[in-house]
This record gives structure tokens, C-alpha cells and sequence, in this order.
């Protein structure tokens, strides 16, 4: 007990940086692609960019070059539109929860390499990085 009153800053300080390490997690960005990161895989890796977003939300906005594979179908379309497991894949939806659960499913079909874009569709647009609107 003495430790711990005579070393309370040491303690103080273990759990500040134990709580932003954990902030990112709890932000939902822990394991997502950053948009920079995201492009160079669709560029020099081949990287298949697939937008889980439903068909009303995808021909309202959507990132140029995605496919879209809403989630509900993930399963059953994903294998036809991503023939080759090996390429990456990058998983994007609007703000990336559902994304995070299409990963998930296509890790479970065999794609090794499937990726969620941190931050979804807003972190596209934030970055500056073009987008089909409908018109």
C-alpha cells in the first residue's frame, strides 16, 4: 500500500497511456486500411475495392471503381465478383461498421487478404478521392 501512495503519478501515468492505446479501438478505427494505404493496394497490388453498402445507397454515392456486393448477398456474389482470393480486397461501406462484418464473411469464404477502408465512405471523400454521385 505504501507503493502506491508514495508512486501514485507512475500509476496515474500507466493508466493514461493504457487509455489512448485502447482510444482507437473504441473509435472503431483499430484494423482499417487509411485511405492512402487503401489506394495502393487497388493500384500496385490489384486490389479489388467492394462496397458492401446496399443498391440504393451505392447508386446514390459510391467510390469510383467499387463493386457493389451488398452485404446481405456477400456469400453468394462475392465469389463471382472477386474470382481471385489471393488479391486484396478492400471492404468499404458509409462510415465502415458493415464493412467490418464483411470481413469477417469474406475472411470465412477463403480471401486472405480482405481489408476494411478505416472510416468508410466519408474517410474516401474526406481524402479527397473521386466518387460517382447520382446525378
Amino acid at each position: 500500500m505504501n507503493f502506491i501512495v508514495e508512486n501514485w503519478y507512475l500509476i496515474l501515468l500507466a493508466v493514461v497511456s493504457g487509455a489512448m492505446l485502447l482510444l482507437p479501438a473504441l473509435q472503431g478505427g483499430a484494423g482499417g486500411l487509411s485511405t492512402a494505404a487503401a489506394v495502393q493496394l487497388i493500384n500496385r497490388e490489384k486490389g479489388v475495392l467492394i462496397d458492401v453498402c446496399g443498391a440504393d445507397e451505392y447508386a446514390a454515392i459510391h467510390a469510383v471503381g467499387a463493386k457493389n456486393v451488398p452485404l446481405a448477398d456477400l456469400e453468394s456474389r462475392l465469389p463471382a465478383v472477386a474470382k481471385n482470393k489471393a488479391l486484396p480486397l478492400v471492404l468499404v461501406c458509409a462510415r465502415g461498421s458493415r464493412a467490418q462484418r464483411a470481413a469477417a464473411v469474406a475472411q470465412k469464404l477463403g480471401y486472405t487478404n480482405a481489408q476494411v477502408l478505416a472510416g468508410g465512405l466519408k474517410a474516401w471523400q474526406d481524402a479527397g478521392l473521386p466518387v460517382e454521385k447520382k446525378a
